[in-house]
This record gives C-alpha cells, structure tokens and sequence, in this order.
C-alpha cells in the first residue's frame, strides 16, 4: 500500500517506571469519530517468545512505536532492545477480552495455526491465503449497530529472520506491522466480508475483475471435481490402447463424472533426456492425434481435459514455453493449463491461449493470493497441509474465485477431505500420482457422489458473493456456513466434529413464513422447527478416525420456498407441477448418481409413481430445477412393503348395451374398505375416500360356463399353461348341469382373453363395489340386513381379527353351503341396479394388481360358495360384504386357477 503524501507520526517509548503514555497533539480531521477514539485509546497485545503482552503490561525488552499514515492505517513497530533474540508473533490491535472475534495463531503447528476465536466457542482453525499467514484481525462492537475491525500485517523487518508465524528479532532488529482500521454494521461476518472480500485483505489498491466477466471462462466455477493422472497410469493407457472411456464412464455412474481431467506425463520424467515438457505430450501414444481422441471423448461426457505447464522446465530442449503451450492446446484442443509450482497467472498466459482458443482456464497448483486472482480465477488448496482447517476464509476474499482442495486417493480414506469441500462451497481434486488402487475406493466415490450433486445441484448458491461463515449455532464444534441463492433460496453446510454425533435442536430459525419450508439435502427428509429452531440427526463417526482424514459427519439443509405443488392420492397417483422452474426430477429414494430419474416438465402431470419405478420399495424424492440449479425439493415417504396399484384399466368404450349388461349410472361414491389378515399388507386406499364414477356397463351376472364356452369356440383361445385350465369341464366339455354355473378354473390371462374378445374389460375394485352397493352405501347388495345372528369378534394377532356368526339368509345368497349355484339363483339377492350373484356365489376379480415389497397380488370381492372350517386363519369365505376385499396372490396360470374364482366384465360408456 503506498504512503499518503502527508505522514504524521508519534513514537511511544516505552519506561519502566513511569509505563507508556500516549500523546495525540493533532489528528487528521477527517478521521472518524470512532477511529479517533479507538486511536485516543489504544489496545493491542503481542505475543514475545509464546508470552502475551499488551500496552497495558509491556515487554521492557522492546520499544514500540506507532505512526499514523492516513485516516486509517498504522504502522506499528517491534524493536529489539535486548542481547537476546526474540521470537514476536500474534500481533492484534485490541484486546482478546474486548473482540466479539479475533484471528491469530495458536500452536505450533509448521504450517497451520492460524485460528478463528469466538467469545464461549471452542477456536477454529482456519486456512487463509499464503500472504496472510501473520495476520491478526479482530473486531468490536461500539454501539448496538457500529462496530469496528482492524487487522494486522506484517510489512517489513530489518536484522530479522521471516518465519512463516512469527519474526525472530535478533539485537536491535525491527519488525514493522501495518494496521488497518475500518467500521461496519451489523454482524461481525460483515467486517471479516469487508476485510477479506471489499478490501481484499489490504493486499492491492484496485482490483481488476475482468477476468470474472468473460463469459467464455465462467463455466469453472460451475466445476467440482477434477482427476489429475499421470501418463503412464493404467487407467489412461493400458494394453496397448487408452483405457479413459472406461474411467470416465464409470464416473459418471459412481460420482456424476468429471468435470476436469488432467495428465501429467512429466513429472517425475522431466530430465530423463533432451525432450522438454511439450515433447513428452507429443511423444504420448498415438502422439497428439490420439490426445485430441482424448479431449473429444472427454467433451462427449461434459468433461474438460487439462494440460500441465512446468515453468521450471529450462535445461531441457529450449523451446518457447508460450508457443509450447498454446500449439499443444490448438493441436488437442485442450481446455485449461495447470500451473506446477505457481499460485498465479499472467496475462502473458493467458493472452497466449486466448489467441489459439476461447474459454482456458488457467489453474494454480498453490492457492493464489489477492493481488493474483486478477489473472487467475481457479487453483487448488495444496495438500502440504496434511488434515487442512475445515474453514477455508480463501473462499470469502473472490467467492466465484474456483478452489478445489487436493485429495490423494489412494494413500488412505479422505472423507474429511470431501467434507471440506462441501461445507466451503468449492470442489476437490483427486490426485492419482501415489499408486494403487484399494478396496475401499469405490466407496469413497460413492460418498463423494453425494457431496457433488448437492454441489452441482446448488452451485449458484456456493457462488454468493454475501455468504456468511459460521452462521451462529447451538452447539459448540458443530460448524455452520450459510449461502443464498435465486427464489429465496438458503443453503447451510454443516460439519461436525463430535464424534458422537448429536440429535437436536442446531440453530435458531427467524423465517417461520408458512410458505416456506426446510429439508435434509444430505439425508432427503423434510425437518421439522421446535420452538423456533431447526432439529436435526448428525451422524456420529469412530473415536478411531479423530484427528484423521476420515473425521467427521456432514449435513446441508435448504430452505426453499414451496414451489412444488402436488396431490397425492390412490396411494402413489401424483399430480405435480409448478409455476416456477425447468423442470421436476423424480427419484426412486435419495437423489444420487446410482438412480435414473424421469424428467418431467412443469406443466401439470398426472404420474403413477410405481409406473415409473415399478420395482421401488420406499421413499420417492422430487426435485424441482431451474435449469441447473435446485430450487425447491418434497420428500414423499413410502414404508417398507407399501402397497401400491400396479395396474391401470384399459378402457373400452361403445354406446352400445349389449344383453346380460347394466348400465351403472355416474354419481359420488364414499369408497370403504375391509379386509382379513394383514401378515401381508393391503393398501391403503377405501378408506373413506369421495370418488366421482362415471357411468359406465357391467355384466349382470358372473361369466357362465356357456358364455366362456362360446368364446373359445370364436376365438380359438388355447392358454400356454393349461395347469387346472377348466379342469371342472370333462373332455373338454361342460358338465351337464353347470352350463349356467359361473365358470372356475381360469386364470388371469384366461379371463382377460375373454374381456379382449367381448371388447369388454375387468372392472376396477372401485367399480365393482359402487355398482354393488351404489351411493346408497348398502353393506350387501340387497341392503344392511343379511340375517346375521350372534356375531362372534375374535382378536387372533395384531394383523388378524375373525368374526363368525350362527346364521345367514339363504334366500338371498349362498351362505357358504359348499356348492356352486347357477347364476339368478338367488333373485332376493339382486341389488338395486338388478345385479346377482355378487356375494356367495363366486370370488370375483378386479383389475386391481397391487404390490408390497417382493409380492404381487389381484383384488378379488364377493365372497364365494365356499366357507373353510378351519383355514379362515387365512381367506375368511363364505359371502362377504360389499366392502370386503381379498388379496389374490399372482403367481402363474396353473397356481392361479381355483374352484372359486371367476369374473364377471364391464365396458365403458364414455
């Protein structure tokens, strides 16, 4: 930062007796008040040989002196007094006790001690760029509305050693640290966003975001997850033949594939002999012809190919390292160059690529400082630091800057690794350069799958200029970063470090609008807000892999505003669609890179959600996008072993009313249901439902033996498992006296053979007990009362209750005698449309196909002739009410066929 044309300094000696006194003859007056008086009364403190200090208990070893350069800077001078060398370090200009939060070091740690403290909170490690690795910032509140920040960088230092957190004075060696001093309103995120993000850690004067407007580079930091392989890795080349088709289209099914794909066939070659870096690519198989089949098949999976650039390639075959790079990028058409050994661009760079080809992106193998991201806007958080700070403050100074932490694969399980990424909003690198290929790999690609499309699905939210780190929670060492995205969308990553996990409430909720709502992202379950907080399930995690890269369990909850709307009814019938958004994608359980979605449209839709996944037993998960960004998303839980209809009605029209047929007139029907043992589920469905019926015709009575008869002769219908087929029939023929007998022994396929030539079909369940018992809601056809005497209810297990009785009137319906009667047998037992034979006579079936779990079952209604003494345990027979339904388990033609079962058909009006 330059020096401002007028400088005004004071110098504070510091004396044993009488302390240090402070004198401030004259200040600028365009100072601030609140500065002024910050200055009037100055804190700060220091740390000398891992000792604390402050001007209020100086280090008689030092003298200490403080210029004022401007409004609003300082510089703040350490001079060594003594004999002794000494080690100063955690500069603040304030006071621990009166920060609302501070930033210094803590530790010893080689590379990593910079920390986060907040007042009752444990302090939080945290990564900041390589040119801050000394800075102390803190902030304070001055009224309810003004605070105010400063923070301190080390500038200069004279007969003095540069440590990467402290400066080793020797004997009359100065360290000089520049203070910055700065107010802002409301929370104390706002002053770490002004320092970091508006200021840019007071590392550059004007910052040139050029870069950042090009369209053609902007699809980095839409990028989360980048391979770096080398060259000869036999996953590139193997056999004698490039293996990458293999590797990219695995990944897609394990993780959503690769955005970024980079070879290295340099490093640790380069030097070998004459050939320089670009010689190395154009020597790879099939030269540069076969890299380009490379980069076109990596752009059929919407995957970029990366290139290395070795800057310290001088002493082998000279060749101009820009017309290297930009000839090697036109020839394969390469996407982007990684920097080795550089956290930063140039325009030299940059320019050179341009000219050969749009949208390449330069990407630092070092985190790029403030001053560099002008020339660069992506690089990689390095891992030479081993176990990084899960905070990443990087990510604050350019949020749409692209960082992918740097993960080696194979050298041990790295789940913390891709927490990091997530809970920061950035990407992450899988280096391959340490051979192997271990067991426990391809979950880790699972795990990772998870934290990309949550990634991807929100990237306009993980790309807010205004996100918020360590959004305020309710547990220590649970750690929460909030972002904002389009349709009032928020978005918060979580990270827990209690290996326990933890169960409760986790922050406080402000926006209780009864339009919005909250969900798992990670887990896909809706949240529910207790007293006025979030309540959330963390998982816990090994005490083994504390303090290890497999540490921790993550979390990221959404709240969307409800854009979905739906109505889900018949069990898993939907209709959906949304006035906001691209498009809806349905999932048959958690949204992952495992499943195969249906895409649908916003407009209004009508979906059977077991039509789409018929084999799916449990919960479906509904997204809605706008284009590529999730904006709102319903989790629809279905238990284990659901029941669910599998079957839909083919409906056959004609204005015709052939004989043997009723017209069902259309009306409302309130649809109730009951049923028998429930070892295997029914559905939940009739169960006080208002259906709306149209009209429609339904045969009067079952199918006879003749009518069936008559089929087979026009039809020449032969089943190809005659097992139990008409097994009742003699040669083939019907038995003298069942001509008029509803016909047994058919099948399924069998009956709808008979309804495709009729031109008829099986009625619905619905249909079948609204035409029996009609709007009128008659327990049996003819009416409530059915001569039952002395019902006995008996409670057998938690699924299944038997009720018997003594008596039922024969005059209306077979009471479950054992023998098949002619249909019209019983003409007291016609119901109001002049239907018979619906109860006792035979069991009936429906088009009603349902399926729970691993088994498949047709509804069948009526009751039959046939009333078992003893294995009531599992049918109840004999005649049973209208409401009765019996599950009819699907096996095949020959277990189907049964002396009680037959059909009778309908055929639709309009």
């Amino acid at each position: 930062m330059p020096r401002f044309s007028s400088i005004i300094f004071l110098i504070f000696v510091y004396t044993s007796s009488l302390g240090m006194t402070h004198y401030f003859n004259w200040l600028p007056n365009n100072l601030d008040s609140i500065i002024k008086q910050k200055l009037e009364n100055p804190l700060y403190e220091y740390d000398v040989n891992g000792i604390t200090w402050s001007n209020g208990s100086l280090d008689s070893r030092l003298k200490i002196m403080l210029e004022i350069d401007s409004s609003r800077e300082i510089s703040l001078s350490f001079i060594n007094l003594s004999n002794d060398t000494l080690s100063i370090s955690n500069v603040l200009f304030d006071s621990r006790k009166n920060s609302e939060i501070y930033i210094t070091g803590l530790g010893t740690h080689p590379l990593s001690r910079t920390h986060l403290f907040l007042p009752g909170k444990s302090p939080i490690n945290v990564i900041v760029p390589d040119d801050a690795w000394n800075l102390g910032y803190s902030s304070s509140k001055i009224n309810d509305s003004v605070h105010i920040f400063s923070i301190a960088k080390r500038r200069s230092w004279s007969n003095a050693e540069r440590k990467r957190f402290e400066t080793l004075l020797f004997p009359g060696g100065q360290v000089v640290y520049k203070v910055y001093i700065d107010t802002f309103y409301g929370v104390w995120q706002n002053g770490l966003r002004k320092c970091f993000q508006d200021k840019k850690l007071y590392g550059i004067d004007k910052f040139d975001e050029s870069m950042y407007y090009r369209n053609d580079l902007q699809w980095i930091r839409h990028a989360y997850m980048i391979h770096l392989m080398m060259a000869w890795d036999q996953k590139l080349f193997n056999k004698n033949q490039y293996q990458l088709a293999s590797f990219l289209k695995n990944g897609k099914k394990l993780y959503g594939g690769d955005d970024v794909v980079g070879i290295w066939p340099t490093w640790p070659a380069l030097g070998l002999d004459q050939r320089n870096q670009w010689d190395m690519y154009r020597d790879m198989p099939e030269g540069l012809t076969g890299l380009k089949k490379l980069a076109t098949l990596c752009h059929q999976y919407q995957t970029r190919l990366f290139i290395a650039y070795n800057p310290w390639d001088e002493s082998t075959r000279k060749e101009n390292h820009l017309e290297g790079m930009a000839a090697l990028i036109k020839a394969i058409d390469a996407d982007g160059v990684i920097l080795d050994t550089r956290g930063s661009s140039s325009k030299e760079l940059q320019n050179a690529v341009d000219k050969v080809k749009p949208g390449v992106i330069m990407y630092s193998e070092g985190m790029a400082v403030p001053k560099d991201m002008e020339s660069i806007i992506s690089g990689r958080v390095h891992n030479a630091l081993y176990y990084p700070p899960i905070l990443n403050l990087n990510k604050l100074i350019k949020p749409d800057f692209s960082i992918f932490r740097v993960a080696e694969l194979y050298k041990e399980p790295i789940r913390r690794e891709i927490h990091s990424a997530l809970f920061n909003g950035y990407g992450i690198e899988f280096n391959l350069f340490h051979p192997g290929d271990p067991d426990w790999a391809k979950a880790q690609y699972l795990y990772l799958g998870r934290a990309l499309k949550i990634l991807r699905d929100n990237s306009d939210a993980f790309n807010d200029k205004n996100w918020t780190p360590l959004y305020p929670g309710q547990v220590d060492s649970i750690y929460i970063n909030e972002w904002s995205g389009n349709f009032n969308k928020k978005v918060f990553t979580i990270y827990n470090s209690l290996f326990r996990g933890y169960n409760g409430p986790l922050f406080q909720v402000n926006d209780l609008s009864s339009n919005s709502h909250w969900v798992d992202l990670w887990e896909h379950k809706e949240l529910s807000v207790r007293t006025g907080h979030i309540i959330i399930n963390l998982d816990p995690f090994s005490l083994n892999d504390v303090a290890t890269n497999n540490e921790g369990s993550v979390s990221v909850i959404a709240r969307f505003e409800k854009l979905i709307h739906y109505n889900l009814f018949d069990i898993d019938s939907l209709t959906l669609s949304s006035t906001q958004g691209t498009h809806f994608m349905i999932y048959n359980g958690k949204p992952d890179y495992q499943l195969n979605p249906v895409r649908l449209k916003t407009d209004l839709s009508r979906i059977k959600l077991h039509s789409l996944f018929p084999d799916h037993d449990g919960d479906f998960v509904i997204q809605l996008f706008d284009s590529s960004e999730l904006i709102d998303e319903i989790i629809l839980p279905f238990k284990t072993s659901t029941t669910f209809k599998i079957s839909e009605p083919q409906y056959i029209i004609s204005k015709k009313l052939d004989p043997g047929m009723v017209e069902i007139p259309s009306g409302t029907f309130t649809w109730k249901t009951e049923h028998g043992d429930e070892f295997i589920p029914y559905p939940v469905n009739g169960i006080g439902e208002s259906v709306s019926m149209n009209s429609f015709y339904i045969d009067a009575h079952p199918v006879t033996n003749t009518e069936y008869y008559t089929f087979l002769k026009k039809s020449h219908y032969v089943p190809k498992d005659k097992v139990n087929y008409l097994k009742h029939w003699i040669g083939g023929k019907i038995k003298v006296g069942d001509e008029n007998k509803p016909v047994i022994n058919v099948s399924t396929k069998d009956a709808l053979a008979y309804c495709k030539w009729a031109h008829k079909r099986l009625p619905t369940e619905v249909e079948w007990q609204y035409a029996g018992q009609s709007n009128e809601l008659k327990l049996w056809p003819w009416g409530d009362d059915a001569g039952i005497k002395n019902i006995k209810s008996e409670r057998i297990t938690e699924t299944l209750t038997h009720i018997a009785f003594d008596s039922f009137d024969s005059t209306k319906a077979n009471p479950g005698n054992g023998r098949l009667d002619p249909v019209n047998h019983y003409p007291k037992g016609k119901n109001k449309f002049g239907l018979t034979d619906l109860v006792g006579s035979v069991w009936q079936m429906t088009n009603d196909v349902y399926r729970t779990g691993s088994y498949q079952y047709r509804i069948i209604k009526g009751g039959s002739y046939y009333l078992p003494a003893s294995s009531w345990w599992y049918v109840q027979g004999g005649p049973k009410p209208m409401g009765w339904r019996q599950m009819w388990l699907q096996v095949n033609d020959g277990f189907e066929r049964s002396e009680t079962v037959g059909f009778r058909c309908v055929r639709d009006k309009n």
